[in-house]
């Protein structure tokens, strides 16, 4: 023990002589660490808001639809629907874990103004839902529908922008029927929302259940109940809860495939960035060292001629890369921590054009940063091991040098 503390001591007065390349090379382990920790925060904040925007505002943790029901083509054909929406409601809501049941009707249809048409997607909800809270926190103008409200529609921000309409315009909106007809009505903009997230924002009207199912002639059926539950993990036992003959019962996990197999080769891709970073870091700190090395040949020389061991020798060097490298960590967390908390708090801005372009994803016009503690610590852990394992060729060429041509150099 003695011995290692002595270790310690000559390993920190070696870095203290030269103070400046020391630094250095400590501020490149905290800033590639911090780079590290940053990179992390902003990868889980776009794909963790991404799933969790999909899940609130649209899909739900768990949907029900008819066996031959393709949500792509939102079909308003009576085989495509289900017909037992009531049966299914009061079935879901006695679960175990369910949160909130709703009924939805989706259409393709046309909004028209005295200027401009435009496809959307409409969508007939039951405003008392507790599911649809998002959209009712979300209002910015007017007010949110009424269940018996027959004449009233809500659009959001980006599309109403678009349009140059706001609360109380009048709209024309046309869409198919469930025989294969078109049917328009005149409606009022009774609200406009803004939930962030451009894909909803920019073509989604929202509309009465009873309204869209009255004009598309689809009687009570729905194309969906979609069921919200307590969190993630819930939604799997109540989806088998749910599962009969005749009926498609799919988790969050099946309708936000894309997201999923995107955030897995997003972070093979990651992965291979995190470790360029690390190795550079590594190869940084095994310069340094061996620089010192060789300005310490005779010292070394001397130290092996009073007696120290190639083994001591190496522990030494390999203690210095420990200190530089732990210095750095430390300071690399800190500093990557704290600009992932003002990121989580502030948002990077990437103006709706670009969020718009994104296709498959609810991604918002601005992106946060989230804490993944779990990978900052594997992160740091990594750097260390790694950096070690680059101090091994400088270290083992201090252990393996001959005293007597040690003594010898200049």
């Amino acid at each position: 023990m003695m011995a290692f503390r002595k270790l310690w001591v000559i390993a920190f007065r070696d870095l203290a002589r030269n103070r400046r390349r020391s630094g250095l090379t400590i501020l490149g382990v905290m800033l590639g660490l911090a780079l590290l920790i940053m990179m992390s925060g902003f990868v889980t904040g776009i794909f963790d808001s991404a799933i969790s925007d999909s899940i609130l505002l649209s899909t739900g943790q768990v949907q029900i639809r008819a066996e031959s029901y393709e949500i792509e083509k939102a079909s308003l054909r009576w085989d495509d629907l289900l017909d037992n929406s009531i049966e299914l409601l009061d079935s879901a809501a006695g679960i175990k874990g369910v949160r909130a049941v709703a009924p939805v009707l989706w259409a393709s249809g046309f909004l028209n103004t005295s200027d401009e048409t435009i496809g959307v997607r409409l969508t007939g909800i039951d405003p008392d839902s507790g599911f649809h809270d998002p959209i009712r926190r979300s209002m910015i103008a007017g007010e949110y529908l009424k269940a018996d409200d027959r004449e009233s529609v809500l659009l959001g921000k980006n599309l109403a922008e678009s349009l140059g309409i706001g609360a109380g315009s009048k709209i024309s909106l046309l869409m198919g029927t469930s025989d294969g007809g078109v049917v328009d009505g005149i409606f009022t903009v009774g609200g406009v929302f803004y939930s962030g997230v451009v894909v909803y924002d920019e073509s989604t009207v929202y509309i009465p259940l009873s309204k869209a199912q009255a004009m598309t002639g689809v009687g009570d059926r729905v194309s969906a109940v979609i069921v919200l539950t307590e969190d993630n993990e819930t939604a799997f036992p109540v989806a088998d809860a749910l599962r009969a003959p005749g009926r498609n019962v799919l988790t969050w996990r099946d309708m936000n495939e894309l997201i999923l197999t995107t955030m897995e080769t997003g972070m093979s891709f990651y992965y291979l960035l995190y470790g360029i970073v690390i190795m550079v870091v590594a190869v940084l700190i095994a310069n340094t060292l061996l620089m010192s090395v060789f300005e310490r040949t005779r010292e070394l020389g001397i130290l092996a001629a009073l007696g120290m061991k190639g083994r001591q020798i190496m522990t030494m060097v390999l203690l210095e890369a420990s200190a530089l490298a732990i210095m750095g960590i430390i300071l690399g967390i800190a500093l990557g921590v704290a600009i992932v908390w003002y990121l989580s708090v502030n948002g990077i801005p990437i103006g709706d054009e670009v969020a718009g372009v994104v296709q498959g994803f609810a991604m918002r016009s601005k992106m946060y940063t989230k804490f993944a503690p779990g990978q900052f610590i594997g992160l740091s852990i990594a750097m260390l091991v790694i950096v070690l394992l680059g101090a091994l060729y400088p270290a083992r060429f201090a252990a393996r040098m001959e005293p007597v041509e040690a003594l010898h150099a200049l």
